[in-house]
């Protein structure tokens, strides 16, 4: 049996977004904008020719196309995200990175700046 192997990048970005469903006066409610910073963690076996699980290179470059559309971004105005919370935003950067990464394992997004930080964690 093969070693189960995990490696992880990252990349930040800066978005503004508003929680639309939040009541009257409530801060989420108001556009705000935060600094995020996303792990993204892949799993496997490494292949025995390369030794890796995935190259870096090709993770790095779908991760900076994601990044591009997120950085400086209203996070509302991107289809699929007109209630960005930190959960929504997690399941929609997995789903976008999916195909590319197919041993795409865990998402994790994070808002340093206030200590928070939601993993979404893909089944097997």
């Amino acid at each position: 049996m093969g070693a189960l192997l995990e490696i992880t990048k990252e990349f930040r970005f800066d978005a503004a977004h508003f929680l639309p469903g939040m009541p009257e006066g409530h801060p989420y409610r108001r556009m705000h904008g935060h600094s995020f910073r996303v792990a993204v963690t892949l799993s496997g076996a490494p292949d025995p020719a390369t030794g890796w699980i995935a190259d870096f290179s090709e993770i790095e470059t779908a991760l900076l196309r994601l990044r591009d559309e997120l950085d400086h971004a209203t996070l509302n105005d991107l289809p699929g995200l007109a209630n960005p919370t930190l959960e929504l935003i997690a399941g929609w950067i997995a789903a976008r990175l999916a195909p590319a990464l197919p041993s795409l394992k865990r998402v994790g997004l994070h808002r340093d700046s206030v200590g928070e930080t939601c993993t979404l964690t893909l089944s097997p």
